[in-house]
């Protein structure tokens, strides 16, 4: 793999795949995860089911698009995942019949045993119906007459649900959380790759007046600072989780995280279940 390391054993030849509404949401949510898993013999793509062509306060929409897509084969060579982009136009993504069948065939050829999207209580409508696209898959994959051209999963992935900018109110605390301390650096370097949303778009939308850094490095400080540690911050909510799937003494040291939600839609799991899928969660307490 060509980012990061481990000690543990390998993963017996898993797949995890991502599928969100933008290129660089994988990378946000889910990016120190990708690392770690890949690093110990998971095979990672991300997906995105808009063409980011809404993402910039400059250009055309199709001069963004093409930009995004220059972004996303960098993001491809850092990571050493796969990566496809379905040519959705940004804003304008709909829980469409089309768009089930294309994340049922996505999910399939990927033969996923983790499929992770945005929650579906998310701010953005992309991400919204990005979410109820794979919940609607989510039973599908394992029926055959369901597009018969792509054959049926044999057996449901665990579908999960990153986090989000807001907390369910009526689960606050995550199922499952990835201690990514280890990897904050990586994590902002498969950022970085995405020069026109985290220095250019992001800081005009949200109206910063903080200058964007000019040298390599201070830009990934920048992200490290902005965009890893501080989303993954641990909280009072994740402390339960944190302790029960990496004990107290480890817990203790965690200062970065990335927090998931189990879809009631997919496979159901037990603790042994989700032990084997992520093994980071077996190392000696």
């Amino acid at each position: 793999m060509l980012i990061g390391s481990s000690s543990l054993l390998p993963a017996r030849e898993k797949r995890m795949i991502v599928i969100m509404a933008h290129p660089d949401d994988c990378e946000l949510t889910t990016g120190g995860t990708a690392i770690l898993l890949s690093a110990m013999g998971y095979e990672v793509k991300f997906v995105s089911l808009t063409n980011g062509n809404a993402g910039h306060h400059k250009n055309t929409k199709s001069e963004i698009a093409k930009r995004r897509q220059l972004e996303v084969e960098e993001v491809k060579k850092r990571l050493g995942c796969a990566y496809e982009i379905i040519n959705n136009n940004d804003g304008e993504l709909t829980a469409s019949l089309e768009n089930r069948l294309e994340v049922i065939r996505i999910i399939r050829e990927w033969n996923a045993d983790i499929v992770i999207t945005h929650p579906p209580y998310d701010y953005h409508p992309d991400h919204r119906n990005a979410s109820i696209l794979v919940q609607d898959a989510a039973f599908l994959v394992n029926v055959p007459h369901i597009l018969p051209e792509v054959g049926a999963l044999k057996q449901s992935p665990l579908f999960l649900y990153a986090k989000g900018r807001y907390t369910n109110p009526l689960k606050p605390q995550p199922d499952i959380v990835v201690d990514i301390s280890t990897v904050v650096r990586e994590k902002a370097n498969i950022l970085d790759a995405h020069e026109s949303q985290f220095y250019e778009w992001l800081p005009w939308i949200n109206r910063s007046t903080a200058p964007i850094p000019e040298s390599r490095e201070e830009r990934l400080q920048y992200l490290e600072d902005l965009y890893v540690r501080k989303r993954g911050v641990v909280q009072e909510v994740d402390k339960e989780a944190l302790n029960k799937w990496y004990g107290a003494l480890h817990a203790e040291k965690v200062t970065t995280l990335e927090t998931f939600e189990v879809c009631a839609f997919g496979r159901s799991v037990a603790d042994q279940d989700i032990r084997d899928l992520f093994p980071m969660f077996n190392r000696e307490k």
